[in-house]
């Protein structure tokens, strides 16, 4: 019974969750590897837009990182209490957990809160962890936006390079060949156009899934940080 006690009060080390981020980056980085005349011909496309797009992901998955990184000190601060029974005051101070370390501390030796102070510690955890996942789920919203502007921004040039294109065409022409180089040639841009608007969709939604995918990670870590 008493091993259940302990196994079941253990704190989890969340850099479990990093090994799984890991893993979804190799993959990701060996679907590049493959794909990577696919894709920088894609790159090319606008290469402005998508090195904003890539840019945007590697802070994202920077931040990421860094939040589930901050949870490792705070676990075994946890930890090293639920061992001793006491704050050691020559460890260094909790950033998140800097509530439950100021209620401990004024706490009586026997270290117990009322209920009504657990409740405003766990409150101020909670808002604490809820501030570094409301940054995360704003990178993915942002890597969706720039992918439909780069849309947008690519069928705007598409649409206006269409219309230059039939109104500089030259029907009245008798020469077929001719006719068929101009209209040749005016395509190019509507082209170019059409792949400014996929590539950067191409971008902007496959960052956001794996940083989505990152930041569902960082939440289960948090909330097993939580809970425990």
């Amino acid at each position: 019974m008493k091993g259940k006690m302990d196994m079941k009060s253990r704190m989890t080390d969340p850099r479990t969750y990093l090994i799984r981020m890991g893993i979804i980056l190799a993959i990701t980085a060996a679907i590049i590897a493959l794909l990577w005349s696919q894709l920088a011909s894609a790159f090319a496309g606008n290469i402005a837009l998508n090195s904003v797009i890539v840019a945007t992901a590697l802070i994202g998955v920077a931040f990421i990182f860094r939040q589930t990184l901050r949870l490792v000190p705070e676990t075994k601060w946890l930890a090293q209490i639920q061992k001793t029974n006491r704050i050691n005051p020559t460890a260094p101070r909790p950033v998140l957990l800097a509530t439950v370390y100021a209620m401990l501390s004024d706490a009586s030796d026997d270290r117990h809160l009322s209920a009504l102070s657990l409740r405003s510690v766990l409150d101020g955890v909670a808002a604490r962890l809820d501030e570094g996942r409301e940054i995360s789920r704003y990178f993915i919203g942002l890597l969706v936006f720039l992918g439909l502007l780069g849309t947008f921004w690519g069928l705007l040039q598409t649409i206006g390079s269409v219309s230059a294109v039939v109104s500089g065409l030259d029907i009245s022409s008798l020469d077929f060949e001719q006719m068929m180089q101009q209209l040749r040639t005016g395509l190019e841009a509507p082209l170019d156009g059409m792949a400014t608007a996929f590539s950067s969709s191409l971008f902007g939604l496959s960052a956001s899934l794996v940083i989505g995918f990152l930041d569902l990670q960082l939440g289960q870590a948090m909330g097993r940080f939580f809970n425990e």
